[in-house]
């Protein structure tokens, strides 16, 4: 059964941004689903200043679609604060992907699911309350 790819993750798929880890990063996060066996890790550093993502890199295990996730959700993060990252949410990164088939979504929620990881591995790095996980499926 082929599955309906839009041209934004067919792109993301075939040229993925921010590919690689960073050395010593400020947060680092990983998520996986033991169903499909995706795996995603995320690399920050941030700005200790102004709080800002400066760089932000993943490394994904996966079908398309959560390679597509993860390199979207990175460059929706790049450039805005913890806080603003935050709030990016599954629904968020399908929907800057054109959509994802149903059967993929689980993948953008991986994605959240490495950020706010990453985040809270940067909030406990740096003596900050963690914030509690939770899902945001649509």
């Amino acid at each position: 059964m082929a599955l309906d790819y839009s041209k934004k993750v067919m792109d993301h798929f075939m040229n993925p941004r921010n590919v690689g880890e960073i050395e010593n990063a400020d947060g680092v996060g990983e998520a996986g689903n033991p169903k499909c066996g995706d795996i995603m890790k995320i690399y920050l550093k941030v700005n200790p200043d102004t709080k800002v993502i400066e760089d932000v890199k993943f490394k994904t295990f996966g079908c398309a679609s959560a390679i597509a996730s993860s390199s979207m959700a990175t460059e929706l993060i790049k450039g805005r604060t913890i806080n603003e990252a935050w709030d990016l949410t599954n629904s968020a990164v399908a929907e800057a992907l054109d959509g994802l088939p149903p059967i993929k979504m689980h993948c953008s929620v991986l994605a959240e699911e490495a950020i706010h990881t990453a985040l809270n591995d940067y909030r406990k790095k740096n003596g900050m309350k963690e914030i509690p996980m939770e899902h945001h499926e649509d």
